[in-house]
């Protein structure tokens, strides 16, 4: 019997969202397309000693979670878009897939247990991406310009036309850019518009390779005029990046349960759901519990995301961060929402901290951690030294929320914090953030101490 001729009881979904499945020699087979619960036929494309990579040819039996696909630039046919993996499950059922990876991970690489799974945020399923890098091209063969995400598992642009993603104004502006980018001069030098948008504000980032010429801006101009968009241009890299025109509202986003107001640039990192991020603040800051005469330390504090809303809380809260940049913004957002009183900051390589650094910063009795998708490992290890090592006049911290957008580096670091550095993980759960991918996203909170009676 032949790879193709075997049909496949498809039994998980993996961080990929392919099909996970065992073929009859017992050898793992990951399988584009297909859903729990299904019986697939499937194509063996790539074959390994332990697994295999197949695509689905046919099925037989279909997972009542199956949905039909809202865009018709999903799916596993050439051309189609590589931006979302997962529009063809619930969109409730991917929340689930999404916590038992989450849960899987913690078990198998961090050897943790949470106490308690928490309730996953969830929120809007289509329009929310508030950010995005869209990639263009100009195909002078057939003298069409693409403006849109890769195609997948492939560096060509996909020939979208909308995007379910992305907000209606983006989406149906998706045409119009491609007509513009194909009227002006420089069209050809023109590889990346990205996306930064707030309630009142639709920011586009040029990436230009040359000089844009005076009708060239000039279009640009009309474009904004036309579509209420606000053009920024980038002719190199990110520290480059300046408005066409100086005049128009700035872009910011709301922390109303806080009542804390967020400046931002189209480059700087900002959650690209908006509304999710809001929920995931308000949950991470009462989770956190600071009070009135703590001292708080968020690390990798970026724009102050969590920073400014826990000094509305806390005495006082110093914010950690690898970019100078990033360091002074920080400051002035705290100053433009009357916290800079309650509020420091520090510019710090973050991934080559040692127990010497946790104790210069001085004690604190609550820690946020928000690390990129690197994690937190040396935070973790250092910490966990002063465990084993501890230092005189130095406790480490009670609480700890961390807040992950890798489920691995997570548990990684999980492991390090309660089977080395004295803490319990007392809960966890998944965050939706990006709906329709695979993308994870949680949050995990740890004590220190043995659980009360």
């Amino acid at each position: 019997m032949t790879a193709r001729d075997e049909w496949l009881s498809v039994e998980s979904l993996d961080m990929d969202a392919q099909g996970v499945a065992h073929n009859a020699e017992g050898k793992v087979v990951f399988i584009e397309g297909a859903l729990p619960g299904e019986q697939v036929l499937v194509e063996v494309g790539k074959r390994k000693n332990q697994w295999e990579q197949a695509t689905m040819v046919d099925m037989r039996q279909e997972s009542p979670l199956r949905v039909r696909p809202r865009c018709p630039n999903f799916g596993l046919h050439a051309g189609a878009c590589g931006g979302c993996k997962m529009q063809h499950l619930d969109a409730s059922a991917q929340v689930a897939v999404k916590q038992r990876v989450l849960e899987d991970n913690l078990a198998h690489l961090g050897k943790v247990k949470p106490e308690r799974m928490l309730r996953p945020i969830e929120g809007p399923t289509w329009g929310y991406r508030l950010r995005a890098r869209l990639s263009v091209r100009y195909v002078p063969r057939k003298e069409k310009v693409l403006v849109g995400f890769h195609e997948r598992k492939s560096r060509y642009v996909a020939d979208m036309e909308q995007c379910e993603v992305l907000p209606r104004t983006v989406s149906d502006m998706l045409m119009p850019l491609r007509d513009l980018i194909g009227s002006m001069e420089a069209r050809d030098r023109l590889p990346q518009i990205e996306l930064a948008a707030s309630e009142e504000v639709t920011a586009l980032v040029l990436r230009h390779l040359e000089p844009l010429s005076a009708a060239d801006a000039q279009r640009l101009r009309e474009f904004a005029s036309q579509h209420g968009v606000q053009w920024w241009l980038q002719p190199k890299g990110p520290d480059t990046v300046h408005l066409l025109d100086d005049n128009g509202p700035e872009l910011a986003y709301r922390l109303p349960e806080f009542g804390v107001l967020m400046p931002f640039k189209p480059t700087d990192f900002t959650q690209v759901n908006h509304q999710i991020n809001t929920v995931l603040v308000g949950r991470a800051v009462r989770m956190l519990d600071p009070q009135t005469d703590e001292r708080v330390i968020d690390w990798f504090c970026g724009l102050g995301n969590f920073t400014l809303p826990l000094a509305t809380k806390a005495r006082e809260v110093l914010g950690i961060e690898g970019s100078e940049a990033l360091v002074e913004r920080s400051r002035q957002n705290a100053l433009r929402n009357g916290l800079q009183g309650k509020t420091s900051f520090e510019a710090r390589n973050l991934f080559e901290l040692t127990p010497d650094d946790l104790v210069a910063f001085g004690q604190a009795d609550k820690w946020l951690v928000d690390p990129p998708r690197e994690g937190a490992f040396a935070l973790a290890k250092a910490l966990a030294d002063l465990h084993t090592e501890p230092r005189a006049g130095w406790t480490p911290p009670s609480r700890i929320v961390y807040v992950s957008c890798n489920p691995a580096t997570l548990a990684r670091d999980a492991g390090l914090l309660v089977n080395v550095a004295g803490y319990r993980c007392v809960s966890a759960g998944a965050v939706n953030m990006f709906p329709h991918t695979a993308h994870v996203e949680s949050m995990a909170v740890f004590e220190r101490g043995s659980a009360s009676a």
